[in-house]
C-alpha cells in the first residue's frame, strides 16, 4: 500500500536526473515515475511513509533552485490516483464525463485526489505532460451530480495556485467520444 506521493516538476532534463538521484538516495522511497515531459521539463513521483516522502522532496527542493517548477507532498493519497499515474486505471461504465486541465502536472494530480476523494467519480485518465505541450489533466466519470461536486473541489486545487486552465462537465457524452477516452 501506498501511504504518500512526493511529485517534483524542474524544467530542465539534466538536473531533474541528478534530483532524482539525490531524492532515492536521501530516504527510504520508491521510484513510482522519473522522466522527461513536455517542453523539456522532467518528473519524478515517489513514494512511501509521508516522513520519508517529505524528507526526499525537502531534498530535491533544496537542489532544484532556480530549476523548480512545482513540488508537492499528499500524504493518503487516493488508490485510484495512483493507478492512473502507473496507466492501470480501468472504467467498466461511463457515465457523466467530467475533465480538468492544467499547466502543471503536480496540479492535475492533486486535484485528481481531491476529486476522488469528494464523491463517488472514477478516474478514466491522468495525462502527465506528454504531447500535449506540458499540460496535463484528468478524466472522471460518474452520476452528473457527483462529477458537478469532483469538479468544483479538484478546479479549487488548480486555481488556489493559479495552474487550473480549463474545465468541463458533458452529462450525456455521446458514445464514439467515449470509445476514443480509453
Amino acid at each position: 500500500m501506498i501511504n504518500a506521493i512526493g511529485i517534483i516538476e524542474l524544467n530542465s532534463i539534466a538536473k531533474g536526473i541528478t534530483v532524482a538521484d539525490a531524492m532515492l538516495k536521501a530516504s527510504t522511497v520508491t521510484l513510482l515515475e522519473s522522466r522527461p515531459i513536455c517542453p523539456g521539463k522532467y518528473l519524478t513521483i515517489i513514494h512511501g511513509d509521508v516522513e520519508s516522502v517529505k524528507n526526499s522532496i525537502d531534498i530535491g527542493k533544496s537542489l532544484s533552485k532556480a530549476y523548480l517548477v512545482d513540488s508537492l507532498v499528499i500524504p493518503n493519497i487516493h488508490t485510484q490516483v495512483v493507478k492512473a499515474i502507473t496507466g492501470v486505471s480501468s472504467v467498466e461504465k461511463f457515465k457523466a464525463i467530467g475533465v480538468l486541465e492544467f499547466f502543471s502536472i503536480t496540479s492535475s494530480i492533486l486535484s485528481a485526489d481531491f476529486a476522488v476523494k469528494s464523491a463517488n467519480v472514477d478516474i478514466v485518465e491522468l495525462r502527465l505532460g506528454i504531447a500535449i505541450g506540458g499540460k496535463s489533466f484528468v478524466t472522471l466519470t460518474g452520476d452528473v451530480s457527483a462529477i458537478q461536486e469532483a469538479i468544483k473541489v479538484g478546479k479549487r486545487a488548480g486555481v488556489e495556485n493559479g495552474l487550473l486552465f480549463e474545465s468541463t462537465i458533458i452529462d450525456s457524452p455521446d458514445q464514439e467520444l467515449l470509445k476514443k477516452l480509453v
